[in-house]
């Protein structure tokens, strides 16, 4: 053996030791360390969310060691929180809107508790099991879960969701199970569902579903439960009655039918981490599973190493220092490190995106390229004869609106359904390339929020391009607030309430929800639509896409409509940015506290513009009651609209960075909700509000 291979024969040897001294100290530090920062920081959201329940024990909404202190329902592997097993402690609150910060989260179950308002849009994106079944939880299914690729069980029942169900699990080929029995969702299974290869456990029971299940054929279900109005049927029959697990309280609690890709842990839910027990595992447990892959890692780095010295046949080099470690970067470690190291509130690449990429192919026309949209598009494509008959040849008695791309029309189809088409003059797409519209089509069509108007088709033939949206009954906002008649009675200070919440969160959808972010650029009262129930329905989204410029190109009278809405950076600069949106939500809550117009020239010249008017009186309590809509007749709680009033200031601040996303817009409005109904009555009749009257005096209502 000459000298120069005895030399590397000793530096091989060397690394070898430093490396497995590395490796061992770096496993036993982590199993020792403390709870990954961004793991406490949402867990102490979800703890406040919760009403910091004393049923949790060891939590804390400050401070703390989830990993280290054993807090009731949390596993841990190494400094990551991977189970959250919470089901049946008479919870009470919500989910908060930090849950997606857990980025190794595989368990999360809460179900059997009174958790109410909607799921948050951005949840764990790495789960494989959530189990929210059995609480008092509304609205829909987050888009959010269309990105959660490793769902292998989802069961949601016993709520209050509604709506269609999102078309949301293209990409869940693992799912096994999914329960969404005893909700009240409505309309036609989504085409999504074909995609479930592996479905083996389907609960629809319960709902108001109807169409075909023709979508079924071909799934490998082995039990599925319908019970609505399908209409081609029979389902197969109920499998036999299983009774629920040890150490449920109530009827109906068999969460989590078995599924084959986890292990069931001791009371029946699906899990690879039996959680409840401190840390799930003892420390030697601990110890010895990170030594074992800390020898795993070795062996996997020696032969890294080896293979690298015999094939560069190169010394590896070292720091100068005796006893440093070798220059050799962990490829695994370092993807683990960079992924924990983002903060909670900016995981923006794990929120999927309601559009996909559309991909276009250039073929050449009469007019030069045109590029063609080749990725489906999920909205119908109607003809132009058929929009025609629907609309009685778009007369004038169909017409019930006029935007900046075109007019609105009502049609009726022979089905009986009522829809409204937007007919875009041609004049407003005069200077776009014909695939720009089917481009917004595509995007638009994949837009599911309960709070958005749904793209239901398209026209684009001979010329004419039309869109069809679901017809929204009871008009626009700004048509209730602002024409004197009976309807306007029907808005209360909880309706008004009510309808800001449900346009902040379609604002949330689209700002933060959405990959890239969709900027609205024309929020504004009247495209604010109310059902019968008088929730709020935001119209025209994804429209901006069509005509960035629509603001300058529109006539006098649409500028003057919407010229009030716009924030100053608009009007100076002509930028326009999701903040933007924000300004305009401002002033949209200041026409629901005011009953007055953002722009009114009838009024004196101070109160021409409102929000000059109105922001300077925005923290006078004093002020505030004597700016609040007559119409309202004093009935409002008065802590309620002051803290109405806050939010206003924030959103309406001249400067774009100082106004908050719209998802703590979202959450304040939550909290106004909350506080205002726990208010009671002095009478047995505890569920009715105390109100104030202009003169501060206390009236009881019913």
């Amino acid at each position: 053996m000459n000298r120069n291979s005895c030399k590397k024969d000793t530096l091989f040897s060397h690394l070898l030791v430093v490396v497995i001294l590395a490796v061992f100290f770096n496993s036993w530090f982590v199993v020792e360390g403390n709870t990954d920062p961004n793991d406490l920081q949402a867990l102490q959201v979800l703890y406040g969310s919760l009403n910091n329940p004393s049923q949790l024990a060891n939590w804390k909404s400050n401070g703390g060691d989830p990993c280290g202190e054993s807090w009731k329902g949390i596993t841990c592997q190494a400094s990551s929180v991977v189970s959250i097993r919470i089901p049946d402690l008479g919870l009470n609150g919500t989910l908060g809107y930090m849950l997606n910060g857990l980025t190794s989260l595989k368990n999360l179950d809460m179900s059997g508790n009174n958790i109410h308002d909607s799921i948050p849009y951005q949840l764990p994106p790495n789960l494989t099991s959530l189990n929210l079944a059995n609480n008092n939880i509304n609205g829909n299914i987050p888009y959010s879960i269309a990105g959660m690729f490793t769902l292998n069980y989802l069961n949601v029942s016993h709520n209050s969701l509604s709506q269609t169900i999102g078309d949301v699990f293209t990409n869940h080929s693992d799912l096994g199970a999914l329960d969404l029995s005893s909700n009240n969702f409505s309309g036609d299974l989504p085409p999504s569902f074909s995609m479930l290869t592996n479905l083996s456990t389907l609960h629809l029971q319960n709902n108001q579903l109807s169409g075909s299940l023709n979508i079924l054929v071909g799934l490998p279900l082995t039990n599925l439960y319908d019970g609505n109005s399908f209409a081609n049927g029979p389902a197969p029959p109920p499998p036999p009655y299983t009774p629920p697990p040890p150490g449920r309280s109530r009827n109906n609690r068999n969460h989590s039918p078995p599924n084959s890709r986890t292990r069931p842990g001791s009371d029946g839910q699906p899990s690879s981490e039996d959680g409840d027990k401190k840390k799930g595992l003892t420390t030697g447990g601990i110890v010895g599973i990170a030594l074992g892959s800390s020898l795993a890692i070795l062996f996997a780095l020696a032969a890294l190493v080896f293979c690298f010295w015999r094939g560069k046949g190169k010394e590896i080099a070292t720091r100068p220092s005796t006893g440093s470690r070798p220059v050799i970067t962990d490829k695994v470690n370092t993807e683990v490190h960079e992924q924990r190291a983002k903060p909670a509130a900016a995981v923006a690449d794990l929120k999927p995106p309601p559009t996909e990429k559309v991909t276009v192919e250039m073929i050449q026309g009469k007019n030069g390229s045109v590029r063609r949209v080749k990725s489906p598009i999920t909205a119908s494509s109607y003809t132009v004869a058929a929009l025609q008959t629907a609309t009685n040849s778009f007369s004038q008695e169909n017409l019930i609106g006029e935007g900046s791309l075109g007019r609105v029309y009502k049609a009726e189809f022979p089905n009986g359904k009522i829809m409204a088409i937007k007919k875009i003059d041609s004049a407003a797409l005069s200077l776009q390339e014909e695939d720009n519209f089917l481009e917004a089509v595509s995007n638009m069509s994949r837009l599911r929020h309960p709070n958005i108007v749904q793209l239901i088709g398209y026209c684009a033939e001979h010329g004419q391009r039309l869109l069809v949206y679901d017809h929204v009954a009871n008009g626009s906002l700004h048509d209730m607030l602002h024409f004197a008649d009976e309807r306007s009675e029907l808005l209360t200070w909880n309706a008004r309430v009510r309808v800001a919440l449900g346009t902040a969160r379609a604002l949330e959808y689209l700002h933060e929800v959405c990959l890239p972010s969709v900027v609205h650029r024309n929020f504004k009262s009247a495209n604010i639509l109310l059902d019968e129930e008088l929730n709020p329905h935001l119209s025209d989204c994804g429209l901006a896409a069509l005509n960035p410029n629509t603001e300058r190109q529109v006539s006098s009278t649409q500028m003057i409509g919407s010229f009030g809405y716009s924030a100053p950076e608009f009007a100076l600069s002509g930028i326009y940015t999701v903040k933007s949106d924000v300004y305009s939500f401002g002033v949209v809550m200041l026409e629901l506290l005011t009953g007055r117009k953002p722009l009114d020239s009838s009024r004196v010249r101070s109160e021409q513009s409102l929000v000059r008017w109105a922001t300077p009186q925005l923290h006078d309590i004093d002020a505030l009651s004597k700016m609040v809509d007559p119409s309202l007749n004093g009935m409002y709680p008065a802590k309620s609209l002051s803290r109405f009033a806050d939010i206003i200031a924030l959103c309406v601040q001249p400067e774009p960075e100082f106004r908050p996303p719209m998802s703590e817009v979202v959450q304040a409005l939550v909290r106004l909700m909350q506080r205002a109904s726990v208010v009671k009555r002095r009478s047995s009749d505890e569920s009715a509000f105390t109100y104030k009257t202009p003169d501060h005096e206390t009236v009881d209502m019913p």
